[in-house]
């Protein structure tokens, strides 16, 4: 990470509320998302623990845009922002092709902005994106980018320089 992007984890770092059904979710799109059903824009996101050195895996929601590919956390500081934080690289897996990739958190005025140019017009051209983003509770993305942008943590995903070390050479999902 340049430290021109580093920033204060979203929730001065507390631990941040999940909805009950993403732990219906999770295992069921991971178990899909595994085997390469399309999910629309979600992909796995495979990274090493900060605490236990494991591979952990979960799905997220990726989204491409002109060549480019960001993650953002719809819960805050949770586990999976805390471990990429902290590892700086990760594996993404689309379509059962994993990828290493480098992760650049972005600061909060350039989350701000990610909102505001890049997500807002993303999930608008989504059938039912406004919906869906209004139902999980992140209207404020939407409607208050720069107050969404303290509590929503976005990682720029690029190809990683060393493709065959880090988390994606032993990738296996937990």
């Amino acid at each position: 990470m340049s430290p021109d992007s580093l920033r204060e984890p979203a929730n001065g770092g507390r631990p941040a509320h999940v909805p009950a059904f993403v732990s219906i979710f999770n295992p069921i799109a991971s178990r899909l998302l595994r085997i390469g059903t399309p999910l629309g824009p979600n992909a796995l996101l495979t990274v090493r623990g900060r605490k236990s050195g494991q591979l952990r895996t979960t799905p997220v929601a990726l989204v491409e845009v002109n060549g480019r590919r960001w993650v953002q956390s719809p819960f805050g500081d949770v586990n999976w922002v805390r471990n990429l934080r902290a590892a700086g690289e990760a594996t993404i897996t689309v379509k059962r092709r994993p990828e290493s990739v480098e992760a650049i958190e972005l600061s909060t005025a350039e989350t701000a902005r990610f909102f505001k140019d890049v997500l807002g017009p993303y999930v608008g051209r989504i059938p039912l994106g406004r919906w869906l983003v209004s139902l999980l509770g992140l209207g404020e993305i939407l409607s208050d980018p720069d107050a969404a942008a303290a509590k929503h943590p976005v990682f720029e995903l690029r190809a990683s320089a060393n493709a065959g070390s880090g988390a994606g050479s032993r990738a296996t999902a937990h």
